[in-house]
Order: structure tokens, then sequence, then C-alpha cells
């Protein structure tokens, strides 16, 4: 076992990366980190039939969106294919180093572990129809292999006459009779498993020249020194398998340690979280947006507005606690937090209303400036330019009302455009016979005023309509229809005082526009 920590994510390019990846990536990273050692990414790209182009790509950016960094595997946005001093192990693609696995499953041939086996789809459908008519389960184990075109069965010169002719042929990994494999995984504890219940699985196939994945990450986790694997919980049943690799390979002393991370689970709990379920419920369930060859276009947490410091503590929390009241973490906190012993064995529900509270605390933290900046460009897309020192008081304003920066438009559009339109029901509760000269009367009150603030208003105003019997409320709820065009926003000396005493009059001289 290497002294040094060194934990890998190894995702299939098979699609856009599901927060359960992300989570997964996110554990290792942190696992890594608090013990000064290396997270390597690694692209398990053999499933050649499943491979979607773009799918690489994405998994480096949701990454990068997330602050995970690679220590290995990633220079400037792409996957390592030469070696180097910071990259000895490239390339850290897997199609890249096919030409490594073949050797390692020839060796378990030769040893003993492994098989060539040579059986058509034909054949292989024959002998399950046949298992299943006796009333039994196809298994590929002890008892089929020795039914098969294998080299088991067949001498060597048949062997080596198949191996020749065609390309069909595969390696099957020899799983023992009635063994008792004893395994530990850090999360679950010990688990032992007789082999007499597990299937001969595929290691390797000469029709394109590819491993599997149990042998492809058995050889390149030993190549690559990995010392901890902590991967989904979709794995566990591979495990096994993997363990008897490393025996089979006399790797047992340097194998690594395992640790299988429970299911993200549908909001009710019941099964594993898809994007049907996102879809259904109006959530995503992807980091970022991706779009498939259809042109059918999935949403993401980053253009759903989603801060990446709140994405990533909310993924932190699905299936782990600090063990303390604390919810709010940095990536720092969390590396330092992080342990696999406080990770929970049973399924993490998703709960999108979390999700959004996570946000919104992360907004609340951040600074107003910050805030203004990003809340620019939604305005830029709307064509509307205003002041930086503007925009600030904006936020300021609504900072304790909104979740995601594009809400503070929702909020504060009236601050930014007078209304074009009026909520006539609030008019028909409100408006009375006398409103439009008590509006003409509060019009020379203001014009009057020198210091048109925040504090001269809620003086002044009150005060005046106290004095000449006036009805608050009505007066009040008609000065806002006026201001922001129905009955919504903060207080109307706050909006006032914003807008300024030009716009502000402007816009109560428009109670002519009313119907």
């Amino acid at each position: 076992m290497t002294a040094k920590t060194r934990v890998r994510f190894a995702p299939s390019p098979t699609g856009p990366l599901h927060i359960g990846g992300v989570r997964t990536a996110l554990y290792n990273y942190l696992y890594a980190k608090k013990r000064g050692g290396d997270f390597i990414l690694r692209i398990e790209d053999t499933d050649s039939q499943r491979f979607v182009p773009g799918a690489e790509e994405y998994i480096i950016e949701a990454l990068a969106w997330c602050g995970i960094s690679p220590d290995e595997g990633v220079e400037n946005g792409k996957i390592v294919e030469q070696p180097s001093e910071k990259h000895p192990f490239a390339p850290y693609r897997q199609s890249q180093r096919k030409d490594i696995y073949r050797d390692y499953a020839e060796d378990l041939v030769k040893k003993g572990y492994a098989y060539y086996a040579f059986d058509t789809s034909e054949e292989l459908d024959a002998v399950r129809s046949q298992t299943e008519a006796d009333g039994e389960v196809f298994t590929y184990n002890h008892q089929i292999r020795e039914k098969m075109k294998t080299s088991l069965t067949l001498s060597p010169e048949e062997t080596e006459i198949l191996l020749t002719q065609d390309n069909k042929w595969v390696v099957r990994f020899k799983m023992p009779v009635n063994h008792i494999i004893k395994m530990t995984d850090e999360i679950r504890g010990d688990i032992e498993v007789n082999s007499s219940t597990l299937d001969d699985k595929v290691l390797w196939k000469a029709a394109d020249q590819l491993p599997t994945y149990h042998l492809a990450n058995v050889v390149d986790d030993r190549l690559m020194e990995i010392s901890d694997v902590i991967r989904g919980e979709e794995w566990l049943p591979s495990l096994p398998l993997h363990f008897m690799l490393y025996e089979a390979f006399g790797w047992s002393d340097s194998r690594p340690r395992f640790a299988h991370l429970s299911l993200l689970l549908k909001p009710d709990g019941k099964g594993k979280l898809s994007k049907r379920d996102g879809d259904r419920l109006g959530f995503p369930v992807f980091p970022l947006e991706w779009k498939n060859d259809s042109g059918e276009i999935s949403r993401g947490y980053r253009e759903d507005g989603y801060f990446p410091e709140a994405f990533v503590n909310l993924l932190a929390f699905l299936g782990w606690n600090p063990g303390t009241e604390q919810e709010i973490f940095s990536l720092e906190e969390l590396t330092e937090a992080f342990t696999l012993e406080r990770v929970v064995k049973s399924g993490a529900k998703f709960n999108p209303e979390k999700a959004k509270w996570f946000n919104q605390e992360y907004l609340r933290m951040r600074c107003s400036e910050s805030l203004a900046l990003e809340f620019a460009l939604v305005l830029k897309e709307k064509g509307i330019e205003r002041e930086a020192e503007f925009i600030t008081k904006v936020i300021e304003l609504f900072k304790d009302r909104a979740t995601f920066v594009h809400d503070f438009w929702s909020l504060s559009d009236f601050m930014f455009k007078t209304p074009e339109s009026y909520d006539l029901k609030v008019k028909d509760k409100f408006w009375k016979e006398e409103t439009s000269g008590i509006l003409d009367q509060i019009i020379v009150l203001f014009e009057g005023m020198e210091n048109f603030t925040k504090e001269n208003i809620e003086e002044i105003l009150p005060a005046t309509i106290k004095e000449r019997g006036w009805q608050m409320g009505s007066v009040m709820n008609c000065l806002r229809l006026l201001l922001v065009g129905e009955s919504k926003g903060p207080g109307v000396a706050d909006i006032m005082a914003l807008l300024g005493k030009e716009e502000s009059i402007l816009r109560i001289r428009r109670k002519s526009l009313l119907p």
C-alpha cells in the first residue's frame, strides 16, 4: 500500500454527469485533500458502444465549476495524454491505454485464473433458454462454463486455432467454486460472499481490443498507485470480483481500501434520483446544462442560477453530516470536517427546497457589490444599463427576499422602469373619490422637501396623512400602486428615496393614466 493517499474519480463519458457522480468526485476530493493526498481524474471509456461526444468535456467543465480541481489527469481543461512530472501515469483516458490490458488478461489465463470463451451469441441464447426452461436462473458460472466452447473444454490446439480464426472471443474470469470471499468496506464494514453465487465476468474482448471496467479499473488503480477507492453503491456487487482480481494478480498487499457511497434518492425516498424526477418536479439533476443529439436541453444548476459554493455545500450533506449543527461550509471547511466515518449507509433523499435554501444563504453572505455586478449582466440582457451604485442600493433593499441573482429582476423591475400597467384590483379596493386630490397635495408636499431621504419621507408623510385626516391604508396603497404598478415591494419610503424625488413625483402624476 502506498504511503500517500491517492484517490481517483473515474467516470464514463456516456452522457452528462449526474449530481450523484459530482458527489462521488467531491467526497474523493475532500478525502484526499484532508490527508494531503492527490485527487486524480481518469476517463473510463472502454464501453465504446455507449460513448457520447462532448461528455468528457462536460465532466471536466462541471468539476471546474464546482472548484473540484484534479491534481492529476487534467491540464488546461483537457485529459492529459502524455506522461510528465506532474502527470506520471498518462494517458488518463483508458481507450488510449488499451495496449496495456491484454497482457494482464493473458497473464491471468496463464496462471489459471481466467480462460478464453468462444461462445457465439446464438449459443449463449440457446443455453440461457434451456436453463430458464428447466426453471433455473441463468448465470455464466462454474456449471455453465463446462458446457460451453472455452479453453477449459477444448484442447490447446483447438484453442489456438480459434484464437487466430476470429476476433469474437473474450477472456472471462474463472470464479472459484465455494470460496468465501472476505472483504471490508470502509462504510459498510465486513462483507462475506460465497464465490459460487457469482458469475464469470468478461475481462477483455477481442472484438474491440478493449478491457471491461472490471479489468481496466483494477489494473489502472494498481499502476496509478491508488490507495482508496471511493465510488457509488452500484459497484458494490462487483467488489468480490475486484478482490479476487487483486488476489489473482498477487497484489493483495497493495489492494486499496474500498468505500461504497449510498444512492441519491428521489424526494419521496422511493428509488434512485433520475432525470425524469427532475423534469417531473421541476429541478435539475445535472450540474451544468446539457443538450443531447436530438436538441433536447436538460437544465443545469449553474444555468438555473445556483452558486457553485452552494451546490457543493448541498452535495456534501447528501449522505454525510459533520456531527454538529453547522450547515454552511466553505470547501476548505468541508475538507477539514470530512470523514468517511460520518458517511451514512442508507440512501440520501434529495430535497429541492433545501437546495434553494443553501443558495439563499450563500446569496445573503455575498457582498452587495459582487451581486450588483452579476445582476448588471441580467439587466444588460434586458437592454438596461444603470450605474453600479444604484444597482448596489437596489440589491441591498431586496437582498433578504431573493434566492437567486435573477430573482432581483422580478422583485425590483419597477426600480428600473416606470410601470406600464397597474393592478386594478388594488385600485378598486383602495382608490376613493378624493384620492386624486389627496395625491395632488402629496406631490406639492414632496416638491417642497429639500432632503428627499427615507428618514424624512417616513417622518413627514405619515404625519401629514394623520394631520389632514386621510385614511393611512388607502393613501399608502394607492401611492404604492402608482410607484410599483402592483401591491409588492419594500416600504414606500424606501422605494421613493431610491427612485429619487423627480421620478417619484413623475410616477404619482401618472395617476391620470389609471382606467
